[in-house]
């Protein structure tokens, strides 16, 4: 397993993404597959090595809207990290992809039982996963709820295509 340098596993220093790369196991799905839903048990994430997945929130009575699309070197999921390890949004492949997938119970047991690895992988996860995804998702709902007749942003992190 050999994983692109850029990305969440870019942002880890090099000990620790090798360590974390030690409870991997590599997966696929194909275009159209649901990962998981919104509300479900949140036991396992991913970093997405090709492909694109499509974040999504249902809103009752305008369906699922697209909130984030991720790609190449993405983290996909960050609630296995928190309680109550339930997922806020939901996940479906709009491309084949390939991932390297983890058992959240495994990670979560090795970062407590490491501080210094715990540390590093917390950080990341909320630098890079978290905080963008915040953006990305603040971005979206302005395109969605924006004044009426307003034209949506064009080139805005997340926009369906």
């Amino acid at each position: 397993m050999i994983p692109d340098r850029s990305g969440f596993f870019g942002a880890l220093p090099p000990v620790h993404r090798d360590r974390l790369l030690t409870l991997a196991r590599e997966v696929s799905f194909p275009a159209g597959r649901r990962i998981f839903d919104e509300g479900g048990a949140a036991d396992r994430f991913w970093v997405i090595r090709s492909g694109s997945v499509a974040l999504d929130v249902y809103e009752p009575g305008r369906g699922t809207a697209v909130v984030e699309t991720l790609g190449d070197g993405e983290l996909l999921g960050w609630s296995w990290l928190f309680e109550p390890y339930r997922w806020h949004l939901g996940a479906q492949t709009r491309a084949p992809v390939t991932a390297y997938e983890f058992d959240a119970g495994r990670v979560r047991g090795t970062l407590d039982a490491d501080p210094a690895f715990g540390l590093a992988v917390t950080r990341c996860v909320a630098a890079v996963a978290i905080g963008r995804r915040l953006r990305a998702a603040r971005i979206r709902l302005l395109d969605l709820y924006g004044p009426p007749g307003s034209a949506p942003r064009t080139g805005t992190p997340g926009a369906a295509p």
